[in-house]
């Protein structure tokens, strides 16, 4: 009777102890993330969780996707490890960007809010994992503007207030003009009886012109009495306008303030802004060095 042919144990062998390396390797990641979190080494997570990023920022290493091969074991608990990242970051960027506010609108998502002051915008996110800050392009490009205006001695809604006022202006003028055009308006109907009287066969054409004239100038008139009869619910809508922008204008002027009492500059903002995380981890890796010491 022949034999049944046997599987290859070696062969077998083989995949099945790269089978138990791979898993051991997850369960040694998960496990040192545990680890770290119940250390409170915050440094370490952020290695952990963004490998690659780290070794480029913070030691000038070459891009190596491998080093973010396990990440996907706990991308579901993100939310959960931001929450928990987000104390010590939060502590610090309260001593550097004194101006900022954060709320947490649910787990580990947080809404950065520009200073405490009564009607405040909300300024963007607080990316805690990549310890970055997501700013609204609507609301920096409004920051931005500001500083660029600001050796002009102009405010970013300058040019719109000085519109709009320009329109109430010429409004006003028109409810002042209200007896020059009824003057003119009874001027010009007189000009169009004697222009109906007038029969010539000769003139015909000279008349009709004449008449055109004086139709399309009693036209303008007329748009000008609706312009002014509406010209104080417009004026008063204008009045409201010019508020609004004039207080978007303190607004912006707190912000610019808030960012030259702490950076000087706009620039130097910007600077800090790109170099943060590489900042705050150098910060943590300082602190971890110290407590070493002191041990």
């Amino acid at each position: 009777m022949e034999k049944q042919n046997q599987p290859d144990l070696e062969k077998q062998d083989q995949p099945t102890r790269a089978l138990t390396k791979r898993l051991q390797q997850k369960l040694d990641y998960v496990t040192t993330v545990r680890q770290a979190i119940t250390a409170g080494d915050d440094r370490l997570i952020y290695e952990l969780i963004d490998g690659d990023h780290y070794h480029q920022a913070l030691l000038n290493e070459e891009p190596d996707p491998t080093r973010n091969a396990q990440v996907d074991l706990i991308t579901d608990v993100y939310p959960a490890i931001s929450h928990y990242l987000s104390t010590k970051l939060i502590d610090y960027l309260a001593h550097e960007y004194p101006f900022f506010y954060y709320e947490e609108t649910q787990l580990g998502e947080f809404q950065i809010y520009f200073g405490n002051w009564w009607d405040r915008r909300r300024f963007g996110k607080l990316n805690v994992l990549k310890v970055a800050f997501e700013f609204s392009s609507e609301e920096y490009n409004k920051l931005e503007k500001t500083f660029e205006l600001a050796p002009a001695h102009k405010r970013f809604n300058t040019d719109r207030i000085q519109q709009i006022s320009a329109g109430s202006d010429q409004l006003q003028k028109l409810i002042d003009a209200q007896s020059d055009r009824d003057a003119q308006k009874d001027e010009l109907r007189k000009q169009l009886k004697e222009n109906g009287q007038r029969n010539s066969l000769f003139d015909s054409g000279r008349i009709k012109e004449e008449r055109q004239q004086i139709i399309d100038q009693l036209t303008k008139l007329a748009d000008e009495d609706e312009q002014s009869n509406n010209a104080h619910a417009t004026m008063k809508d204008n009045e409201a306008k010019i508020l609004t922008l004039s207080k978007e204008d303190t607004i912006l002027a707190y912000e610019k303030q808030a960012i030259e009492n702490a950076f000087k500059s706009f620039e130097n903002f910007n600077e800090r802004n790109r170099s943060l995380y590489v900042d705050y981890l150098t910060t943590l890796i300082g602190k971890a060095q110290v407590a070493a010491d002191g041990e």
